[in-house]
């Protein structure tokens, strides 16, 4: 199975695998019927309460999740086991939701780049067309559902995503529509893509508009954060952030004796009758251009905001406000998750033996998006997201702090010492994330979130380095590793791309290690970047703390913030 999924490795993004275990005659059982002409609005909602249920799941894997209490169906399915990588995700889930519930589903079977021949259809300038179609066959008998599901995820890749928004072919039509930015059209089910290689999966929008995704890897784990920053918005014709299944319906079907619906065929609802189809999302607040996203702007009630403030005041309940202490909670809370998930891809990576073999004599042409070895057990595109993460969480508690200075009424804080309060929740949410990997020689090396912000450039994202070196290890912590000077040498020369948390996917990355050593870089180089931005925000805020006794206008000197 695996060199089957090589042979088309190159025109995916996100790299897929399901394998299958079972017998004939659980595959001839298996079968998928088509009961009903259209989701109904109960549908969609069981639809939304189905991934709301996998994503509050503690599983690591799609497998885990899939087979465990939160999916009411998994009695029901034969022995299979998923392997589902990010774009294949929402595809595929979507599928088994329509599967066990009699609906029809159709797919996307081709795209072809706007960009002209020889486009990348994974990360094409202008986007992509759609040029093919496929759909679950309508018979009395139905079909075997496990091998549509096998053949999505040799089809799907970040590609079908990255389409025009404002596309509206009634033939070629896209799976996915744009919709309006409130907590009606936001839900779970959601897919939110970023245009750099990655979707997810809205889980659940909380009260105060946080948005809380997961995803699943090439490495097969599952991740779970909240949306921030690290999904870039960009024009309608990429297809960014958000994405809704578009409503289909089975027209000229006739019923089996056995309630089945045979022949007929799929037409997709037009984007003008979707209830909640919107280009807000690049047209802005008052709406503008689409086309002319750069300049939209964002105001609501009267007060203009950035695109992620209004995003998140738009999805609130009420009017947004923040409650600082309780925001770095969760956001610490998010960050430990996102962590243990690293540790999962490493220990999978790990548990392969990659470390122990030699490197490659380059990089790949891109170490975002490649194949192969690489694409499965690196974490170049995880560990900047994580990096975004913790700049984000230092960006907005610097925020915080200033809000507090003049008593922005957004701001909700009833106490009288805001940074020795956020200090304290940072310790707090410290002890409680439990963060440890296994050495070369067997201990166990235990590690906190401060431990992560310490060494978060030093965390390498190369599979073929010891463990100690993918956990950024130093002075006697780095004794037990067995790197040679070969591997020690590139971990060294990739330092650069370690402190770059932009992931530049069309930049040519394919250098030798001598090549990274001589630079030079900046970040259209494909080397990497001289320095990481600040995310030490324990360190500030015990600045803060320290020099508490100082005259309030020093504590908001500019220079003292990033």
């Amino acid at each position: 199975m695996l060199s089957r999924w090589r042979k088309v490795a190159f025109l995916v993004a996100c790299v897929s695998l399901v394998m299958f275990g079972m017998s004939a005659a659980a595959h001839a059982d298996a079968r998928w019927r088509i009961t009903k002409e259209r989701w109904s609005e109960s549908d969609e909602k069981a639809w939304q309460d189905f991934v709301a249920a996998l994503g509050a799941t503690d599983c690591w894997t799609f497998d885990e999740c899939i087979k465990s209490p939160a999916n009411p169906y998994r009695h029901t399915d034969p022995k299979t086991r998923f392997y589902v990588d990010c774009a294949d995700m929402p595809y595929v889930l979507r599928a088994y939701f329509a599967w066990k519930n009699g609906l029809p589903f159709a797919w996307q079977s081709a795209m072809q780049s706007s960009d002209g021949p020889g486009g990348d259809i994974r990360y094409s300038s202008n986007g992509n067309v759609v040029v093919s179609r496929d759909s679950v066959p309508r018979t009395a008998a139905g079909v075997p559902a496990v091998p549509i599901l096998h053949t999505l995820v040799n089809v799907v890749s970040t590609a079908m995503f990255r389409r025009n928004s404002m596309a509206d072919d009634p033939s070629m039509f896209t799976d996915t529509y744009s919709p309006r930015l409130d907590r009606e059209a936001i839900v779970p089910g959601t897919i939110a893509y970023d245009v750099n290689g990655h979707a997810s999966l809205v889980w659940r929008v909380e009260s105060g508009g946080r948005i809380l995704i997961f995803s699943s890897h090439p490495d097969h784990t599952l991740s779970r954060s909240h949306l921030g920053k690290e999904f870039l918005r960009t024009g309608p014709q990429l297809g960014s952030i958000f994405q809704k299944f578009r409503p289909i319906e089975l027209v000229g079907a006739t019923r089996a004796s056995n309630g089945a619906l045979v022949g007929g065929r799929i037409v997709g609802v037009p984007n003008g009758e979707i209830d909640d189809f919107s280009l807000e999302q690049y047209q802005g607040s008052p709406p503008g251009d689409p086309y002319r996203w750069h300049s939209a702007s964002w105001s609501l009630n009267g007060e203009n905001l950035d695109f992620y403030t209004y995003l998140r005041a738009r999805l609130s309940k009420g009017e947004l406000e923040y409650r600082p202490v309780e925001e770095l909670r969760a956001m610490m809370q998010s960050i430990c998750f996102d962590t243990r998930s690293r540790k999962q891809a490493v220990e999978v990576s790990l548990a392969r033996g990659i470390q122990n073999t030699d490197p490659p004599h380059r990089l790949p042409d891109n170490i975002y998006g490649t194949h192969g070895v690489w694409e499965l057990y690196s974490t170049p595109s995880r560990d900047a997201r994580l990096k975004t993460a913790f700049k984000e969480m230092y960006d907005l508690v610097v925020e915080f702090i200033k809000m507090d200075m003049v008593d922005a009424p957004r701001l909700k804080y009833d106490g009288d010492d805001l940074p020795a309060d956020l200090l304290a929740a940072y310790w707090e949410q410290n002890a409680a994330c439990d963060i440890s990997y296994v050495n070369s020689a067997g201990s166990t090396v235990a590690l906190s979130l401060d431990d992560i912000i310490d060494r978060l450039y030093d965390l390498s994202f190369d599979p073929y380095q010891c463990v100690e070196r993918r956990w950024g290890a130093k002075g006697g912590e780095l004794a037990t590793c067995r790197d040679g000077p070969e591997k020690t040498r590139w971990y060294e020369a990739q330092r650069y791309l370690r402190n770059q948390i932009d992931r530049t996917y069309d930049v040519d990355m394919g250098y030798t290690v001598e090549s990274l050593e001589r630079g030079p870089w900046g970040l259209r180089t494909g080397r990497g970047v001289e320095q990481g931005p600040e995310v030490d925000i324990r360190a500030w805020l015990e600045g803060i703390v320290a020099r508490r006794g100082a005259p309030r206008a020093e504590i908001a000197n500019p220079a003292m913030t990033p």
